[in-house]
């Protein structure tokens, strides 16, 4: 049982860096301004509810994709942690998301789809880690990490409802602040799966 309770906070801990609610608030902000409430709770809920589906789908089929493809474990580990500690990097060196900014009161609600799913809540390395915390992991670990995953979701739906005045209550530089320890944990992350696909080629124990 305190196994499973630690790979609940582990599994929890990496999803809240590497989707990063709280430093994705001036995005959303910037993309749905002129929007209503109700169209912002609307495309709040599309984007949270399109990136759990992908991810599940990444989690659910991945043993699947990787045996389809011929991926092994120790590759898909290095090269996972190579991409997610570059994440984590250009996070740290507060490099902006090249999305784009809405300036018409008609809000598309494609943005709901893409940039926000995709690639801001289900990119590359939610959809890496996710399938990194379910390589090796049985039925019980798997739900977990969907459980896990399905929350990250309601709070970030959350957070972007409340984006306005979380921006109002804590400003712009604790947003900032916040972005680049995620950005530091995100680039631990990446490297100890790096150390982990390592240890497995080589048979490190």
């Amino acid at each position: 049982m305190e196994d499973l309770i630690t790979f609940s906070i582990t599994v929890f801990t990496g999803f809240f860096a590497i989707m990063n609610p709280i430093a994705n608030v001036p995005i959303f902000t910037s993309l749905v301004q002129g929007a209503d409430t109700e169209k912002q709770k609307e495309i709040a809920s599309k984007s949270t509810l399109i990136a759990f589906i992908i991810v599940v789908s990444f989690v659910i089929l991945g043993q699947f994709i990787f045996e389809l493809f011929g991926i092994t474990i120790p590759a898909f580990k290095i090269t996972g942690g190579i991409l997610i500690f570059y994440v984590g990097f250009e996070m740290l060196q507060s490099k902006k998301s090249s999305v784009k900014h809405l300036k018409s009161p008609n809000i598309d609600e494609d943005i709901a789809i893409s940039p926000l799913a995709i690639p801001i809540l289900a990119g590359p390395g939610t959809i890496v880690t996710a399938t990194n915390y379910v390589t090796d992991a049985d039925f019980v670990q798997t739900f977990i990490v969907v459980g896990v995953f399905g929350l990250m979701c309601v709070i970030t739906y959350f957070v972007f409802i409340l984006s306005e005045k979380l921006v109002k209550l804590v400003g712009n530089n604790f947003i900032s602040v916040v972005g680049k320890i995620m950005g530091l944990i995100i680039a631990i992350i990446g490297t100890n799966m790096i150390i982990e696909g390592i240890k497995i080629t080589f048979n490190i124990s």
